[in-house]
């Protein structure tokens, strides 16, 4: 099994640093501090932990960045990174993104958002609950309130995961998809052909509406509950901000 990454994205509310760096890259360590933690930093620690030795990033917008850091960020976590290009990261939706990554997931890949600072507790969690039969379990917060913004999860105690979607009044969910799952390598065709299918109709989709795709074909989604731990997605100056704090505790 290996780390996978979704970095190509652009992340226009956090300018003036995406100006010049993809948003997997803008820093969450100490405003200021030079050669501050960035979310790339953390997953890939993450990843580091759980005994991962290799990791494939999928990069687009300001790609040069990552590759500017690669050699380095290889050295300081003991890992071996492999870079995806995405040649449409800035007209398309993350659903194509990670059907970019298609060749890594047959190895099987812990997946994490580009944009989600969290700690290395979902990753064991998400190890922990490998086993009978599960090829594909999402990390779910079952605890924190949701509104309008969130990717969130209907889940059926048998079968699975039933609807994952933004689109969702908020009261019907079961928790909110935090941007990181677990694939199994056994699931890798099922899961690309689902993502081309769902880029195809359209490609402003999330790669979540490919995990709704596979779901509509009768495929098994399952879930692992994270339980109570500080995380956030970070998408504008107020979660950056927040992501700051949370770093800082792991």
């Amino acid at each position: 099994m290996i780390g996978l990454v979704l970095a190509a994205g652009a992340g226009r509310r956090l300018r003036p640093y995406t100006d010049t760096l993809p948003k997997a890259l803008v820093p969450v360590g100490p405003e200021g501090a030079e050669e501050s933690l960035t979310v790339l930093d953390l997953t890939l620690g993450n990843f580091a932990e759980v005994g991962l030795t290799e990791v494939a990033i999928i990069v687009g917008y300001r790609k040069e960045a990552v590759y500017e850091r690669k050699a380095a960020l290889e050295r300081k976590y003991g890992l071996k990174l492999t870079l995806i290009d995405n040649d449409k990261a800035e007209e398309w939706n993350n659903a194509y993104s990670l059907w970019c990554g298609r060749d890594a997931l047959k190895d099987g890949v812990i997946l994490a958002n580009g944009d989600t600072v969290h700690p290395v507790s979902v990753e064991k969690t998400l190890l922990a609950a490998r086993g009978d039969g599960k090829r594909i379990i999402l990390a779910l917060d079952t605890v924190k309130s949701l509104a309008d913004e969130e990717m969130k999860v209907v889940v059926d105690p048998e079968k699975g995961v039933r609807r994952i979607t933004k689109l969702m009044d908020p009261a019907e969910a079961t928790g909110e998809y935090i941007g990181v799952t677990l694939i199994e390598g056994d699931a890798a065709e099922e899961l690309a052909d689902a993502l081309r299918a769902t880029f195809e109709r359209d490609p402003q989709l999330y790669y979540e509406d490919g995990y709704q795709e596979l779901v509509d074909r009768g495929f098994k989604v399952d879930v692992a509950p994270i339980g109570d731990v500080s995380w956030v997605e970070i998408d504008n100056h107020d979660d950056l901000a927040r992501g700051r704090v949370i770093a800082c505790q792991y």
